[in-house]
């Protein structure tokens, strides 16, 4: 028998966790000397299951982690030792329940959720990573009514949820939901909805399936998000203090019906319609108040119909502060332009636009959109393609090449933000063109994509040199990671001058 097997002085019985002197029948249990406040904190830092293991070192530890505001279980193995923990009859009230799952299903959920429901009063926090595909077994997690907690994130994993009939939701400000499985006749509406849920301010409902009808009557409200629903067919809003809606990729169309929205939000401040907008089904109420509005997608080249959309809904407008509009390049061999059908946009002060061009030439479209928002303050392009190819000579999505040569007056534009350049040709062509358009620009702000060199950066700054005025500051910024969350600027010692 080996050394770490037979327990003599090292391997596992050496790395197990080992009791203080005094638990053990002798010496000073100076664990058992800190004050419940330190021991609390330093349970904090574990996973609850581990929390509750380290009774084993102190007699005084024994029942401490009961006094824990928040349990926190990552990767739990069983939904039952959960309920176990959280029934302690020891246990305070809690602040916050965070539980990660792997693989879990509806009976693991079920079990300690209850349990949960009586002690919480802040936030739960419910995420099982389990793949849809590794589903096996059936059935429904019924959703307990949590009378005190503040706030609710659940990702179901797409396991089957039902809401709870009865009970008021009384102190929920937040509820999120995420890859959940709706179960028949859903009532998410009337749970959201005022009487249930009186505080209730954000409502975000993600990836989910099986949500058909959709009627939520609230006077809380401030914000509404829907993301990725796909089957919902009736959509009823009625809102008085909603300030933000979001509905992308949630209504369902066929050949036999189309989706109908009643939406009743006089305070709507910021609209991201990403979805299919027709005026004789899609109601969207008084929306006077609002400033920021976000379109579905427009196809550059494509079917006409494709579009029909977001130019219905950019036909409600006249005058905008702030306008987020998607621009997608199709494949350009095999569809048609259809630059030409966007003929008017609102007055607005701040356009931004998300170009998904796969590495074909910006600058005919762009100058196409800019010719029609001429009173801009503020620009914002940002370059969503992954492509970092550069077309071929002759390609048509440099058609016409007049917008090299046309005057084009942006006498109020101060501010232009560039993000994800690529340093390709037709990127400098343009930019040249849009210092000459902007005959007021104050700032000029350009962040290049992470693959982006440095030499290859100060290749494309070099090309610029001389087109900007001296009295525009032009800086150049380049992401220090992948990640892009740091941007570091190239050649500081520049600031002020120009290009």
């Amino acid at each position: 028998m080996d050394m770490e097997q037979s327990g003599g002085g090292g391997g596992i019985a050496a790395r197990r966790p080992q009791p203080s002197p005094a638990a053990a029948g002798g010496g000073e249990d100076r664990l058992g000397a800190l004050p419940d406040d330190v021991i609390v904190l330093i349970l904090l830092r574990l996973d609850t299951a581990a929390a509750v293991r380290t009774s084993v070192l102190s007699s005084r530890w024994r029942r401490v982690w009961a006094l824990l505001p928040e349990l926190r279980f990552h990767l739990a193995p069983d939904g039952h030792r959960i309920r176990e923990i959280l029934d302690a009859p020891e246990a305070l009230s809690l602040v916050c329940i965070s539980v990660t799952t792997k693989v879990a299903g509806p009976e693991s959920a079920a079990a300690w959720l209850p349990a949960a429901a009586r002690r919480l009063s802040g936030d739960l926090v419910y995420h099982n990573m389990t793949a849809p595909a590794r589903m096996k077994k059936r059935g429904d997690v019924l959703l307990p009514c949590f009378e005190k907690a503040t706030s609710i994130e659940l990702n179901m994993g797409f396991l089957r949820l039902a809401l709870p009939s009865l009970g008021v939701f009384a102190r929920l400000a937040e509820l999120s939901l995420m890859r959940v499985r709706f179960r028949g006749q859903c009532e998410l509406g009337d749970a959201v909805s005022s009487p249930r849920c009186p505080c209730l301010q954000k409502l975000n409902v993600y990836l989910s399936r099986g949500l058909h009808n959709l009627s939520i009557h609230s006077e809380s409200l401030v914000q509404i998000v829907l993301d990725n629903l796909a089957s919902l067919r009736e959509l009823t809003i009625v809102a008085p203090n909603l300030q933000r809606l979001d509905v992308k990729h949630s209504l369902y169309e066929d050949d036999e019906s189309e989706p109908v929205a009643n939406i009743t939000a006089p305070q709507l401040v910021f609209l991201m319609w990403r979805d299919v907008y027709d005026p004789e089904s899609i109601h969207l109420g008084n929306l006077e108040r609002l400033q920021r509005l976000s379109t579905n997608y427009f196809n550059v080249y494509g079917l006409q119909e494709d579009n029909q959309s977001c130019l219905s809904l950019l036909q409600l407008f006249k005058v905008i502060d702030t306008l987020r509009l998607p621009l997608v390049w199709q494949d350009i061999d095999e569809y048609e332009y259809l630059m030409g059908d966007m003929e008017m946009l609102p007055q607005i002060r701040f356009l931004y636009l998300s170009i998904f061009n796969q590495g074909h030439g910006v600058g005919a479209n762009l100058f196409r959109v800019l010719r029609i928002c001429t009173g801009l303050r503020k620009l914002s392009l940002v370059l969503r393609s992954s492509s970092s190819l550069e077309c071929l000579s002759g390609c048509p999505c440099d058609e016409p090449t007049s917008w090299k040569t046309e005057e084009l007056l942006l006498n109020h534009l101060e501010d232009i933000r560039i993000l994800n350049l690529k340093g390709a040709d037709h990127e400098v062509a343009f930019l040249k063109q849009l210092f000459k358009w902007a005959t007021v620009l104050k700032k000029m702000t350009i962040a290049f994509d992470y693959q982006v060199s440095k030499s290859k950066a100060e290749e494309f700054r070099q090309a610029l040199a001389g087109s900007s005025r001296p009295e525009t500051f032009v800086g150049f910024y380049m992401y220090q990671d992948a990640d892009k969350r740091v941007l570091v600027l190239i050649k500081p010692e520049d600031q002020g001058t120009g290009l």
